[in-house]
């Protein structure tokens, strides 16, 4: 199965692996009016043609694959606009607005390939483009301009911790595969943890002694989704002690009710529970697994926008990852 969503990381990877490095990175620098897409999302072109990312699902991405094409011809970076104010005037954005995109053939691979380790490490990284080409940086910076250089930063993807057992495990752990989250499903039940290994999701068996052998971090979500929630006991704690993004569990208004009064039995304060979620999920009162999994999916992905970025920006700061 593949995921819906196209990453940043697997957009810099197409770029790694192009032959010979004939690709060209294309970043949107700049936006007068309204855009599809926010500002340092990108787009890689491979000198075949092929491409992963757009700017506009559809409109705009074979004008671009031509330029890119040309521009590996020639080997200079430039800065096309697209959509109002362009040079071609028979391109237009259905949203009425304008985009810049940063055209810069041949990336460095050495700067993608430290990106991506940092991100396959769970770190946050960026990169910097001028018209000299990319090099690797971490920085504090909003996305956009510095001088003469573009800021791209990134943030480790989004991770998904899903604990309980039956359809709402499944259902939780599918939706979230299918998404593109790096998914891993915790369950005391073995037919659980078969049928999500056998759908390539990454299932962890537990019992009541111990929690699961992770570690979360900023833009890892916790979700708790037991129908017997004894097991929340020793996990919910657990969960509230990592870095999170978020921790959520599901339940009714007793079973609401008794976990917050264990939490804070066990020394948990107000502050401790700032992103803990209950019930859990932004439909509420739902009734069946379906409905379940995309109510808590979406709202832990909302979470993942918003703090995702911010988070990143306070974790780092500006210092070249090589010189």
């Amino acid at each position: 199965m593949n995921p819906l969503a196209i990453t940043p990381a697997d957009i810099l990877r197409f770029a790694l692996d192009a032959p010979a490095g004939d690709a060209v990175l294309v970043t949107l620098v700049g936006i007068a009016g309204s855009s599809p897409r926010a500002l340092g999302a990108q787009m890689v072109v491979r000198s075949d043609g092929d491409y992963r990312g757009s700017f506009s699902g559809g409109c705009i991405e074979a004008a671009i694959v031509g330029e890119a094409r040309s521009i590996l011809a020639t080997g200079e970076s430039r800065i096309v606009r697209f959509g109002a104010g362009s040079p071609y005037i028979d391109i237009r954005l259905p949203c009425g607005g304008g985009i810049d995109l940063l055209f810069t053939p041949r990336p460095d691979p050495r700067v993608i390939s430290a990106t991506l380790v940092r991100l396959d490490a769970r770190e946050p990284a960026a990169i910097s483009i001028s018209d000299a080409g990319i090099t690797a940086a971490r920085s504090t910076a909003t996305c956009g301009w510095s001088g003469d250089s573009f800021l791209r930063p990134f943030v480790p993807s989004l991770r998904i911790v899903a604990m309980g057992h039956g359809d709402a495990l499944v259902a939780t752990a599918r939706l979230a595969h299918f998404f593109g989250a790096d998914v891993r499903a915790v369950s005391p039940a073995s037919a659980d943890v078969a049928e999500l290994a056998a759908a390539g999701i990454a299932a962890i068996p537990i019992d009541h002694r111990a929690p699961p052998p992770l570690r979360g971090d900023r833009w890892t979500a916790f979700i708790l989704l037991f129908h017997d929630h004894e097991w929340e006991e020793v996990l919910l704690p657990w969960a509230l002690r990592q870095p999170h993004l978020h921790v959520g569990a599901i339940g009714g208004a007793q079973s609401r009710r008794d976990r917050l009064r264990m939490l804070r039995d066990k020394g948990f304060g107000e502050s401790s529970l700032e992103h803990f979620r209950t019930p859990a999920g932004l439909i509420p009162a739902t009734r069946d697994p379906a409905t379940l999994a995309l109510s808590v999916i979406a709202q832990i992905v909302a979470a993942y926008q918003v703090e995702g970025p911010a988070a990143q920006k306070r974790a780092t700061e500006a210092v070249s990852l090589y010189d």
